[in-house]
């Protein structure tokens, strides 16, 4: 058995090189990746699939095996995707032959600084929302995004208007808690339950039922539940930002690019049908 020293003031390289001399002749089955790194093996599947992260051998058994390359690349998957990198991105970066693993992880250090920032400005908006919510106390909508990207409402005015958006913040501040949080339990189930009929037919009853509870809970997040304007082209174009916009349908850290187009597909039948005007 080999022993190891690391000075006290070792840098980030020295470290860096440690671990790596310390795992480079150890295996690991896929149920001790999932159990080191908690990520599921349905995940590292895909991750084979799409030549994210490759096995470094397999059994005559064909069980998957990974070792020291593939232990750190599957760190730097994970680091870039807690940054919100896609996998399309990460895969890009990672194959690069430019790439540099001290470089990529000083770098994700700093990103991961500034959002630590940035997350207490998060956490004060969600204690006066909670505050609002709970007592009424008046709150200017730009308080809701306090702390947020300036990118995110700026975007929505951009795709709504501002009128429609300002409605929207208005009907959300005006909600009381226990009901904001059945409407967010009723988007969440709703969506699980779209998910599990992403392989249906989008012009089906099942799915279709489930697009009009969607379009329903849709319009209590516009604040246009009793409106008599439908939305058709408003409901449309929100199955087309699922599409280009993968932040939408990201489940468990994993972009669905089909569920986002089955959505959409099944949205636009919905309105088709049901939405027109008279």
């Amino acid at each position: 058995m080999k022993f190891y020293k690391i000075s006290l003031d070792s840098d980030l390289r020295s470290i860096f090189m440690f671990a790596k001399e310390f795992i480079e002749t150890m295996k690991y089955s896929i149920k001790q990746i999932t159990d080191l790194a908690g990520v599921s093996a349905r995940t590292l599947r895909l991750y084979d699939q799409n030549g994210l992260l490759k096995p470094a051998s397999r059994s005559e058994s064909r069980y998957r095996y990974y070792g020291e390359r593939e232990l750190l690349r599957l760190q730097q998957i994970l680091f870039y995707r807690e940054l919100d990198f896609s996998l399309k991105e990460i895969k890009g970066l990672l194959d690069d032959p430019n790439f540099d693993h001290i470089e990529a992880l000083s770098e994700q250090k700093k990103a991961l600084q500034a959002r630590q920032k940035r997350l207490k400005v998060l956490v004060k908006t969600i204690d006066g929302t909670i505050k609002n919510l709970n007592e009424k106390i008046p709150m200017k909508p730009e308080e809701l995004y306090e702390g947020l990207p300036k990118e995110y409402r700026e975007q929505a005015i951009e795709n709504w208007g501002k009128t429609e958006i300002e409605r929207s913040e208005k009907a959300l501040m005006e909600l009381g808690k226990r009901d904001f949080e059945a409407l967010k339990e009723r988007q969440k189930a709703n969506a699980a339950e779209l998910f599990e009929l992403r392989n249906e037919a989008v012009s089906s009853q099942k799915v279709q039922d489930l697009v009009a509870m969607h379009y329903a809970i849709i319009r209590a997040f516009w604040g246009t539940s009793g409106s008599a304007d439908k939305q058709q082209e408003a409901y449309k174009g929100l199955g087309e930002m699922y599409v280009s916009d993968e932040r939408y349908t990201t489940i468990e850290g994993n972009v669905q690019p089909h569920f986002a187009e089955f959505l959409r597909d099944a949205m636009i039948i919905f309105a088709d049908q049901n939405l027109q005007e008279k």
